[in-house]
């Protein structure tokens, strides 16, 4: 009898060992590719704020904002991944928090993607027009609309939380991990939510879409500049790219749960890290990886900022 006791009680510590040690991998194989795009992001936001010339050309002040609420994004949904990881369960008011500056940062992605796509369309259809419409003034004002469209979606949303009846839980401790799926609590939370999300990637595929069309149609013309009108066409295609990618973090969930019920727990929790680091940490990348490598302009400062910042924490 001591003997089969013995041999559950080796079994229950070797489960609980794999169990860290797959935790503590999963955490190094998730923080280390976040913590490159962070450095990656942040010396890219320095680059963009380090020349006048940046600050003052509109669609480099919209890079700044898509980048910025990128890095947000990324930042937070890795904070939250390791809470989850870790098993520490916040309560309803700090996940909620947490939410609303996750779901503000996501809808001001794919808001820009739409505004720089525009900028792009009457740069190469209407250039004569184009430093009268496409002004620094006009810009913020664009960023503005932006931000208060994401605001005003995110005081719905909490509107809509605020009519859960909170007063009935016996405790706002949360017993799951904080996520979307955890907050929309109501009905209504959840109706709306995917409503808004359809109706925001439907209207910005469609603007980005037709943006490209024009630039297209432009390209026919003879007086129109083929060189830049090639690249705007490739920098249309590359919006397009980036807005399927930020709303991919729509079917995360779904799709964990469909794999979930067909696999096992060590193959679930690999295919787990790798869609984790892949649709959520990877696209919120992708705007430093291609403006950092495509623009002329931002390339040598941006790799003369990322050998210097490392040389300094090599040093340090």
């Amino acid at each position: 009898m001591s003997y089969e006791n013995q041999s559950q009680t080796n079994n229950t510590v070797g489960m609980q060992y794999q169990g860290l040690l797959a935790l503590v991998l999963m955490s190094i194989v998730t923080t280390v590719p976040c913590c490159v795009f962070l450095f990656i992001n942040g010396t890219m936001l320095f680059t963009l704020r380090s020349k006048t010339v940046f600050r003052e050309t509109s669609r480099y002040v919209l890079l700044f904002n898509l980048l910025f609420a990128d890095t947000v994004q990324m930042a937070l949904s890795q904070l939250l991944y390791i809470l989850s990881a870790c098993r520490i369960w916040l309560t309803y008011p700090v996940c909620g928090v947490f939410f609303m500056l996750t779901d503000l940062s996501s809808e001001i992605s794919p808001l820009t993607l739409v505004v720089m796509s525009l900028e792009r369309f009457v740069a190469v259809c209407y250039p004569l027009r184009h430093s009268t419409i496409v002004t620094i003034r006009n810009t913020e004002l664009a960023i503005f609309v932006v931000w208060t469209i994401s605001s005003l979606n995110v005081l719905t949303t909490v509107i809509l939380f605020s009519e859960f009846p909170f007063e009935d839980l016996e405790s706002l401790q949360m017993k799951d991990f904080c996520g979307i799926q955890t907050m929309l609590l109501g009905p209504m939370s959840g109706v709306y939510d995917e409503a808004f999300t359809f109706f925001l990637f439907v209207s910005a595929g469609v603007v980005v879409t037709c943006s490209y069309i024009g630039v297209i149609i432009a390209a026919r013309s003879a007086s129109t500049d083929k060189a830049s009108t090639q690249k705007a066409r490739n920098t249309l295609l590359l919006h397009l790219v980036q807005l399927g990618l930020s709303q991919s973090l729509t079917i995360y969930k779904p799709l964990l749960m469909a794999i979930h019920k067909v696999l096992d727990r060590l193959t679930f929790l690999q295919i787990q890290v790798f869609l984790y680091v892949f649709i959520i940490i990877l696209p919120r990348c992708l705007s430093s990886l291609i403006y950092g490598i495509r623009d002329q302009t931002i390339r040598p400062i941006l790799v003369y900022n990322l050998c210097c910042q490392w040389r300094g924490s090599l040093s340090h």
